[in-house]
C-alpha cells in the first residue's frame, strides 16, 4: 500500500501540547508554525477571527481559545502534531486532556507579563505526566519585553533546570534577531519577512559577554548530564553537536533540563529554531513509551508504542457538527488502525467501526487509509464511545488510564426560558458534557433545581452560549439553593397517636418515642425498646419508616433532620384496626410532636477552602474570607505562592472564583471540599426560615 500524504510512521511523529497562560501567544505561535511549515497558505490572526485553531463561534466572539485543537505541521520530514490549548483556567480541562495524549510540551510565556498562574498550572500537569518541555518566551517585539526578567521567573517558579539555548538581540522595537548558543552565530531577521527568514551574522560586540556567559552555562549544564561528555568538556575537546543533542534530549526526558527559546509568533522570528528543536529534542512515540494499560483480568500490560503491538487508543475530545454528528478525536498509543476497521470499547463492552478515518487540522479533516502508532486521528459517528474511553483491538480488551479532569467548583441553577423546552434542555446539557467532561449537570431533588457545574463563570457562560447556538435552548439562571440540614440539640419524648373511624374497619396506631441528639455525622439510628408486646413486632418497622419520612421533611424549614436516635419505648394497638400504614402515620405524628420540643437547629454545609494567591494580596484575601464568616485555619507557602486555608459556609461562596480573581488581579485560584455541617448563627437562621416561608406562601398563592 502506498502511504497517503497524511500517513506518517511513528518515528516521524512528534506530539506536542502548546500550553501557557491566556494571552501568551500560543494560538499565534501555532498559526505561525503552520504557515512556515506549509500546512496553511495564509497567516491566521486571533484578532480577525481566522486563526487556524480558534474557529468556533464562541472563540471568535470572545477572542480567546476555548477548546483544544490539533494542527499538524510538516517540518524536516517529520509531522509535528501541535495541540493548541486554552490559557484561561476556566478551560483547564482542555489542557489536561491535551497533556494526557502528547509526548512533550511547548510552554509559551509572554515576555511582558512573565510566569502567570496559567503557566504554573500547565507546568504542574506536565510535571505530573513527566513529559519533556521546551519554553518559548514570546512577544519579544512588544513594549517592555524582557528576556532576562522572564528567564529569572522561569528558573525561580518553574524549574532550576531551565537553560537558554538562544539570547535575543534587542527587545521591543529594537528586537531584531537572536544568537544561537549552539552555533555561536547571530540570526538577523529580515524586515518584512513573513516566515522568519534571517541572515547569518557575527554576534554583536555589545552582546558578546552575555552570550559567553549563557553559552558556558548551557555547555556545562549539558555536559554534566553525561559523564563521557563532561570528561570531554573538561579536557577542552570540541563537543560533537549530535552527541550534545542526544544528551540534551535524554536529560529532558528525565525532567532535568528545559531549554528556553525566544522570539515572536506574530512576525515568525525565532519560530524556525523552535520547530527545529521540537524535531531534534522531543521524543517520537516509540521513544516516549512504554505505555501502561490494564488487561482483561486487571493485570498491567506494557505497550511499546510501536505498530507491531496491539491497537490501543484513547478518545481525548468529542465535538459535534451539523450534518456530521459527533466527532471523536483520539491518540493511537500502540498498533495501527485502518479505515473501516472493527475495534472495541471495553468501558461499554461495545464494538465500534472506524469509518471515514481522518487526521484533524484545525476545523478541517484530511481522510487517510491508516494511522500508525502515536498518531492523532478523528472519526465520526461512533455508537457508544465518549471522551476518556479506550478503543482497542477486539481480541485484547486493553484499557488505558483515564484522563484526570479538574474539579468543578462553580455551580448555577438553570431552567429553560421557554415552556416545553425541558426535554431539549436535558438533551443539550448531556451533549455539552459529552463535548466537555468538566461541564456537569443534574437534577437535585432535594433542592428542586437542575444544577450546572463548571470550572468558572466564563466556562459556564460559554457552555450556555453553545446550548443556545447548537441545541436551540435558552436558559435562565439563579443561585443554587443551599442544602441545609436540621438537627436536635436536646432529648425529648412524646406520643404519636393515629385513630380514624370511617365505617367498617378503621385505622389505629399508637406509639411513644424518645428523640436524642448524637455526634455530628453519626446519622440516624432507630432503637426498639418495646416490651411486653404493647406494639406487635411486625408493626415496629412501620414506626421507623414513619419517623424517617417525617424527619426528611424537617421541623424548622423543611430540611432533612440528621444525627439523632429515635427510641420507640411504649404504645398500644387494636386487634382489628391496627396496620402497618396506621403505625407509619403514628410514627410520623410522633416525630413532629416530639422534635419541636428537642430544640431543633438549622445546620449549614461548611467548606474547607484553599486560596492560592501571591503574597501581595494576602491581606485582601483574608479580609474577604472574614467577611464571608470564614475561619482561617492556617497559611502555607508553595514556591512564591501563599496558600490560605479556611472554613467557609457554602452559602457565602457563590461566585467566589470571580471574587478571588478580582482580589488578586486574576492571579489567584481556589479549591474547596465539603468539611461537614455546623449550626447556622441565629440571625442567619431566622432569615433562612423566613425565606422558606415566603416561598411556601408564594407557591400556595400560585396554585
Amino acid at each position: 500500500m502506498v502511504p497517503s500524504a497524511h500517513e506518517y510512521e511513528s518515528s516521524l511523529i512528534r506530539n506536542i501540547a502548546v500550553v501557557g497562560h491566556g494571552g501568551a501567544g500560543k494560538t499565534t505561535l501555532v498559526d505561525s508554525m503552520a504557515y512556515i511549515g506549509g500546512a496553511t497558505r495564509r497567516r491566521g490572526h486571533v484578532e480577525r477571527g481566522n486563526a487556524l485553531t480558534d474557529f468556533t463561534p464562541e472563540e471568535t466572539d470572545h477572542g480567546i481559545s476555548i477548546n483544544l485543537a490539533v494542527a499538524p505541521v510538516p517540518w524536516k520530514g517529520v509531522k509535528l502534531n501541535l495541540i493548541d490549548t486554552p490559557g484561561f483556567t476556566d478551560f483547564f480541562g482542555e489542557v489536561t486532556a491535551a497533556v494526557r495524549v502528547v509526548d512533550g510540551a511547548l510552554v509559551v510565556i509572554n515576555a511582558q507579563d512573565g510566569v502567570e498562574i496559567g503557566t504554573e498550572k500547565a507546568w504542574e500537569v506536565c510535571e505530573g505526566r513527566g513529559i519533556p518541555r521546551l519554553v518559548f518566551i514570546s512577544m519579544m517585539g512588544r513594549e517592555n519585553a524582557s528576556f532576562e526578567d522572564v528567564f529569572k521567573q522561569v528558573k525561580a517558579n518553574l524549574s532550576g533546570g531551565a537553560i537558554p539555548v538562544e539570547v535575543p538581540i534587542g527587545s521591543g522595537e529594537e528586537f531584531k534577531g537572536i544568537v544561537n548558543l549552539f552555533s555561536g552565530r547571530a540570526h538577523m531577521y529580515r524586515s518584512g519577512s513573513s516566515k522568519g527568514e534571517y541572515d547569518d551574522a557575527e554576534i554583536p560586540e555589545e552582546l558578546q559577554a552575555t552570550v559567553d556567559r549563557y553559552r558556558e552555562d548551557l555547555i556545562e549544564t549539558i555536559a554534566s548530564a553525561d559523564d563521557e561528555l563532561l570528561e570531554a568538556y573538561l579536557e577542552g575537546e570540541e563537543l560533537d553537536r549530535t552527541r550534545v543533542l542526544d544528551v540534551m534530549a535524554a536529560a529532558m526526558r528525565r525532567g532535568e533540563l528545559f531549554p528556553v527559546f525566544c522570539g515572536s509568533g506574530e512576525s515568525g522570528w525565532g519560530v524556525r529554531a523552535v520547530m527545529n528543536k521540537l524535531v531534534e529534542l522531543m521524543p517520537s512515540p516509540e521513544q516516549a513509551g512504554p505505555f501502561l494499560a490494564e488487561g482483561r483480568s486487571g493485570d498491567s500490560v506494557e505497550l511499546a508504542g510501536v505498530d507491531s503491538d496491539p491497537f490501543t487508543a484513547i478518545v481525548f475530545k468529542t465535538t459535534s457538527e451539523p450534518h456530521v454528528g459527533e466527532l471523536s478525536y483520539f491518540r493511537v498509543f500502540s498498533g495501527t488502525v485502518d479505515n473501516g476497521a472493527a475495534v472495541y470499547n471495553p468501558a461499554h463492552t461495545t464494538p465500534e467501526r472506524i469509518s471515514h478515518l481522518a487526521t484533524p487540522a484545525g476545523e478541517q479533516r484530511n481522510e487517510t487509509p491508516r494511522l500508525h502508532a502515536g498518531d492523532i486521528g478523528v472519526v465520526a459517528k461512533l455508537k457508544d464511545t465518549h471522551t476518556g474511553d479506550t478503543l482497542c483491538a477486539d481480541g485484547r480488551r486493553l484499557t488505558l488510564p483515564e484522563i484526570e479532569w479538574p474539579a468543578t467548583d462553580n455551580s448555577i441553577a438553570v431552567t429553560p426560558r421557554h415552556r416545553g423546552d425541558e426535554d431539549k434542555l436535558a438533551t443539550g446539557l448531556n451533549k455539552l458534557h459529552e463535548e466537555d467532561p468538566t461541564f456537569r449537570s443534574g437534577y437535585e431533588p432535594e433542592l428542586g433545581q437542575t444544577i450546572a457545574r463548571g470550572c468558572g463563570e466564563l466556562h459556564l457562560n460559554v457552555c450556555f452560549e453553545k446550548l443556545r447556538r447548537k441545541y436551540h435552548v435558552e436558559v435562565d439562571t439563579e443561585d443554587p439553593r443551599i442544602p441545609y440540614r436540621e438537627t436536635l440539640t436536646q432529648t425529648a419524648e412524646g406520643q404519636g397517636r393515629h385513630k380514624k373511624q370511617t365505617g367498617g374497619r378503621g385505622q389505629f396506631g399508637d406509639c411513644w418515642i424518645r428523640l436524642k441528639p448524637v455526634e455530628r455525622g453519626e446519622g440516624y439510628q432507630f432503637v426498639n425498646r418495646i416490651k411486653g408486646g404493647v406494639i406487635p413486632h411486625k408493626f415496629i418497622p412501620a414506626v421507623d419508616k414513619g419517623i424517617q419520612a417525617a424527619s426528611s421533611r424537617g421541623v424548622l424549614a423543611g430540611y432533612p433532620v440528621v444525627d439523632f436516635v429515635a427510641e420507640c419505648y411504649d404504645g398500644s394497638y387494636h386487634s382489628v384496626d391496627s396496620s402497618e400504614q396506621a403505625f407509619k402515620v403514628a410514627g410520623s405524628i410522633a416525630f413532629r410532636n416530639v422534635a419541636r420540643s428537642a430544640s431543633p437547629v438549622l445546620l449549614e454545609p461548611i467548606m474547607e477552602v484553599a486560596v492560592r494567591t501571591p503574597e501581595d494580596f494576602m491581606g485582601e484575601v483574608i479580609g474577604d474570607l472574614n467577611q464571608r464568616r470564614g475561619r482561617i485555619l492556617g497559611m502555607d507557602s508553595k514556591g512564591h505562592w501563599q496558600v490560605v486555608r479556611a472554613t467557609v459556609p457554602l452559602a457565602e461562596l457563590h461566585k467566589y472564583a470571580a471574587a478571588v480573581a478580582s482580589l488578586t488581579q486574576g492571579k489567584g485560584t481556589h479549591s474547596r471540599t465539603l468539611q461537614g455541617y455546623e449550626p447556622v448563627p441565629p440571625h442567619v437562621a431566622e432569615k433562612v426560615v423566613a425565606e422558606v416561608e415566603r416561598e411556601r406562601e408564594a407557591a400556595l398563592a400560585a396554585r
